[in-house]
């Protein structure tokens, strides 16, 4: 096999494949453990990647199969991994320095506004809202804008009582972590908030979109102190993942 050529680093195996690192792609390595990237499971995990990609990010053959277990992943450049895990779970990884830098939905930022995290970066994917719903046959007599006290099945339950707040309506929230569409029609409460995206899964279960909470994108997020005392590998990375955003 050949050797490394001017004006490249070292080589990144991916199956059968070789990838060499440009060397004005090159990040030094100052500290003493690698940087970790947390990226985001389930369906944003698929826009997420292009712009992984386009930041000169390739990752390990494995990160690609459905059926792999394993989490953690090497990639093309010897100071970076990658670690996939729930969304939600991203801005904790990243709050409690596990990862440096992640990528995570506005709405996880709003719900745990965790101050250890610096989100300097919209990405701009995984667009959607966070909105509240209810059954179509409420529509008519039922006016939010008389609302004194309500109840509400979220997954989002800070994001929830703060914008109830707002306006002096007292929220309580169920928490549930899914299947949210089903607690009007249950019993379990009349008016839901969630994301919604196409609002396909609310017409599909009789509900619609009665209020408007946030607009959502996907940001690239750092863990602050992390980015004080390795700044000369992070900040190549957020300008890195700023060219990638705008050649979307």
């Amino acid at each position: 096999m050949a050797g490394p050529v001017a004006g490249h680093d070292q080589a990144f195996h991916n199956g059968d494949t070789v990838n060499w690192v440009p060397v004005h792609w090159r990040i030094p390595l100052l500290g003493n453990e690698t940087l970790v990237l947390a990226l985001p499971k389930g369906r944003i995990l698929d826009e997420v990647v292009p712009v992984v990609r386009r930041a000169g990010i390739e990752i390990e053959r494995e990160f690609d199969d459905p059926d792999a277990r394993k989490l953690r992943f090497s990639t093309n450049h010897r100071n970076l991994d990658v670690i996939r895990v729930r969304n939600f779970d991203v801005a904790t990884f990243v709050a409690f320095g596990a990862a440096h830098l992640g990528v995570a939905g506005s709405d996880v930022l709003m719900e745990f506004e965790y101050a250890e995290v610096y989100a300097p970066l919209d990405l701009g994917v995984g667009k959607c809202r966070l909105a509240v719903a209810a059954p179509r046959e409420d529509l008519g007599h039922d006016d939010p804008a008389r609302w004194s006290a309500v109840r509400i099945a979220t997954k989002y339950p800070e994001i929830t009582r703060r914008h109830f707040a707002g306006r002096g309506v007292q929220a309580e929230c169920i928490k549930l972590n899914g299947a949210m569409e089903l607690a009007p029609g249950m019993g379990l409460s009349r008016r839901i908030v969630d994301l919604v995206a196409t609002g396909q899964t609310l017409r599909e279960n009789g509900l619609v979109e009665i209020e408007h909470i946030a607009d959502v994108t996907s940001r690239l997020i750092v863990n602050r102190v992390a980015l004080k005392t390795r700044n000369a590998e992070i900040d190549p990375w957020i300008e890195r993942f700023r060219e990638a955003a705008r050649a979307a």
